[in-house]
């Protein structure tokens, strides 16, 4: 999360909703920032079983919602989200396969375009 590199992925039908496929790409012993879409007991539920902490932003009818921590789990997702807004929405192939492998070139550009733009560490030579 610190570079913005993508390490899982998955794609599903444009009909079934993004959290459905949550349980595909988790990593466990993770916090987990998503948007309210995800504000759901099933993803509460699936979070819980993979040990996850969730750091969903709640929607406004959540009693528990609470406008602060909402407002930094905002700041801290925003430049990620600011990333995949500017990917491609529709895909150029039709098939699953082949909608999956143009996901693939395409995470696999967007990480080492963010790899170039990580520099090394300088080192002393003596």
């Amino acid at each position: 999360m610190r570079y913005g590199l993508i390490d899982k992925l998955t794609v599903t039908p444009a009909n079934v909703l993004d959290y459905k496929a949550l349980k595909e790409i988790i990593v466990p012993h993770t916090m987990i920032f998503t948007d309210k879409l995800y504000d759901v007991r099933e993803v509460q539920r699936i979070l819980k079983a993979h040990h996850c902490h969730s750091a969903v932003i709640r929607k406004r009818n959540n009693k528990s919602k609470n406008k602060d921590l909402d407002k930094w789990r905002s700041k801290v997702r925003m430049p990620f989200e600011g990333t995949f807004s500017k990917l491609r929405k529709r895909a150029k192939f039709r098939g699953k396969v082949k909608v999956l492998m143009q996901c693939y070139w395409e995470a696999m550009v967007h990480n080492l375009k963010k790899a170039a733009a990580i520099s090394p560490p300088k080192t002393c030579l003596a």
